[in-house]
């Protein structure tokens, strides 16, 4: 017998309830400040076949939402009461996403029937592997971004497989702190189970085995009537990542987003090949993987603020991977930094959908900061530590109808920063400033939100900085339709001394007592015209340090002196501002539009189609080698076509003999 709407409904506010208690219960038992403080986890409930229909609205990471155990629950042979199933894999099951990240899920059963998962991941600060907290752009394999576990059972029956857990401990280097967290993992699925068992003494095993798959049902119903709302058509959109791999070419993720009727389809065939850097992606080609789907549920949940959160909302959603691109690698590429193309991709699809609902979706968030560790010794002690000292956000991006939010929010905007004191007490650092960056956000009628920036000195000798995420400060984050880009990220060695070095987008650093580390995001675009905000608002910027008095005029023209504004001069300078509107739909840096003038879509698409065609092992090298033939041409000789692209091509097969017969065979 179906379900009534009112019981389904009290149903998903318990299942949801349950979720948020695992949440609590996970946070407060917590031992690592990226756990406890930062709160890079998730929790939530599946079906036996391993479909999220619940999770927390209030904690921990919102990307994950939809999440699918299906391959890693199916590779344990078989479950029992007190089972609780690990991994860490990028590669067994596709549900971990880089090695740092431990899920465990815990079978739940009523009179012998499996009826779901209790599960959770946390971000570990670090998992073993070539460098501290484990991940690079450096990295080049799987193999060195830190121990893997494929699923495997932590718990037999109710006891601790002590052989699994000390294999993991033996190979980290806080092995006391991951199993800190690991325990209260465990602490966390007891406590899931705990409130299914009472779901069903309150509701009956009939309605929660029902209601569990009616849920995903409701969503799937909620997502296809907004879906409908939008207007059908192709809409593209691309942006870039810096460098490819250290001291590399830019990286672009490019989609072609299809809405037809209750559908949506995301083409990503004209992303990159894949890469040999820690940049990919793992989808496993997973089309509805929630990795890929993360902007996707945050534009339809705010079309439809009623909208469940569970893996329903996916269903009339799917995605076209090409196996071998940096959106699928095949193993063994390194996939530990997928985190930053995650976040370009997010961004990446907000521009693709603002072009279908023009003034629903705000400009590109600031990013580019990076999640920062500090590998370090206690000079009182000897001890060796480990600790995240903050994330380095930036804003979201400005509105149709307000500002960006100030150092935090948009798609990053779960993430919490660290209180000094707690960053202080856990390694020795002195933090000499943290707070918002002043001119960072994108000018507009609504400006965007400013970055964060941060400076701390250490102590103790070869002190190991590992600032994941780094990028931005090359290609700026983009304002909407009339907003300019917010600024470019920094990172920079002992500021202002004749000891300063511009570190640009590197992410491991080894430092010397006494070094002062810079470090700052880039901030958020603007939206709508800059000239068309209100000076009162940019004297009020102004007056709190968000904008500079030069910026202020340079940017949306208002002349601030001694406190007031030039009525007169302001006014001049926003007429000539507004006579030279280019009216372009976004806004892009310089460094954007001068790459994009060589390498345009046609071109870009041309390159990416030659690479595909050859063996993975080939296409990164070939690309690089593409684009540096393109590189040497005199700039007034790049003509951004794709022919050109083709020449630079056909030269570098034949440099390779090696390459001759794939590169033919590849074109056939």
């Amino acid at each position: 017998m179906a379900i009534d709407k009112v019981t389904l409904q009290i149903l998903a506010n318990h299942s949801r309830a349950a979720a948020e208690s695992m949440a609590n219960t996970l946070l407060r038992t917590a031992h690592s400040t990226f756990v406890k403080e930062t709160e890079d986890f998730t929790t939530g409930l599946t079906t036996p076949d391993g479909k999220t229909f619940a999770s927390p609205y209030e904690l921990g990471v919102t990307w994950f939402v939809g999440l699918d155990y299906g391959r890693a629950v199916k590779l344990i042979e078989s479950y029992d009461e007190g089972d609780i199933a690990i991994t860490n894999d990028p590669y067994s099951g596709f549900v971990c996403t880089h090695s740092p990240d431990t899920h465990l899920w815990k079978p739940v059963f009523h009179k012998g029937e499996l009826i779901c998962f209790t599960v959770n991941h946390i971000h570990n600060t670090d998992v073993g592997g070539a460098v501290p907290a484990s991940l690079s752009r450096t990295l080049t394999e799987v193999h060195q971004e830190g121990v893997r576990l494929p699923p495997v059972k932590l718990y037999k029956k109710g006891e601790l497989n002590r052989d699994v857990r000390d294999i993991m401990l033996a190979n980290v280097r806080m092995p006391e702190q991951n199993w800190g967290d690991m325990k209260a993992q465990v602490a966390c699925l007891n406590t899931g189970e705990r409130k299914v068992h009472e779901m069903i003494a309150r509701f009956g095993i009939d309605t929660f085995r029902e209601g569990r798959d009616a849920l995903l049902d409701l969503g799937e119903l909620q997502s296809r009537r907004v879906i409908s709302s939008i207007p059908d058509g192709e809409y593209f959109f691309a942006d870039y990542t810096d460098e490819d791999s250290v001291g590399g070419y830019p990286c672009r993720i490019a989609l072609n987003l299809i809405v037809k009727g209750d559908q949506l389809i995301f083409d990503f065939s004209q992303s990159d090949p894949q890469l040999n850097s820690s940049l990919n992606i793992p989808t496993g080609g997973n089309g509805r993987h929630a990795i890929i789907m993360v902007s996707c549920m945050y534009v339809l949940g705010m079309l439809d603020r009623s909208m469940l959160l569970n893996s329903g909302i996916l269903r009339p959603v799917d995605s076209i991977l090409p196996k071998g691109s940096m959106m699928n690698p095949e193993f063994p590429a390194a996939v530990g930094m997928r985190t930053l193309t995650t976040l370009r991709l997010q961004g990446v699809i907000f521009g693709a959908f603002a072009q279908a609902l023009p003034g629903r979706i705000p400009a590109a968030v600031g990013d580019g900061g990076p999640l920062l560790n500090l590998r370090t010794t206690d000079n009182r002690t000897g001890r060796k530590l480990m600790a995240n000292l903050n994330p380095i956000s930036g804003g979201s991006g400005g509105t149709s109808f307000r500002d960006g939010v100030e150092g935090s929010g948009a798609n990053w905007g779960f993430l919490k920063n660290t209180p000094i004191e707690i960053s202080e007490a856990e390694v020795p650092v002195t933090i000499i400033g943290y707070g918002l960056a002043q001119d960072s956000g994108g000018a507009g009628k609504f400006r965007g939100g400013l970055g964060t920036e941060m400076e701390f000195e250490v102590h103790s000798p070869h002190s190991f900085v590992t600032a994941r995420n780094r990028d931005r400060s090359h290609f700026a984050p983009w304002g909407l339709q009339g907003g300019q880009a917010g600024k470019t990220s920094a990172f920079v060695k002992n500021r202002g001394t004749n000891r300063e070095v511009n570190l640009g987008n590197t992410d491991i650093l080894t430092t010397e007592p006494g070094d002062r580390i810079y470090i700052k995001s880039a901030g958020a675009g603007g939206w709508g015209n800059p000239w068309e905000r209100e000076a009162a608002r940019v004297l009020a910027d102004v007056e709190r340090g968000f904008v500079s008095q030069a910026a202020a005029a340079d940017e949306y023209g208002v002349v601030v002196k001694n406190g007031t504004i030039d009525e007169a001069v302001t006014a001049s300078r926003r007429a000539a501002m507004a006579k030279a509107d280019t009216k372009e739909f976004f806004g892009h840096n310089k460094f954007r539009q001068d790459y994009e003038r060589v390498w345009t879509r046609a071109a870009y698409a041309e390159m990416v189609r030659l690479c595909s065609a050859l063996p993975v092992h080939w296409r990164f090298f070939v690309k690089h080698k593409v684009l540096e033939r393109i590189a040497q041409l005199p700039a007034e000789e790049r003509r951004g076509e794709p022919a050109q692209v083709r020449e630079a091509y056909d030269r570098v097969v034949a440099e390779f003999p090696q390459l001759r017969s794939i590169a033919v065979q590849g074109a056939e």
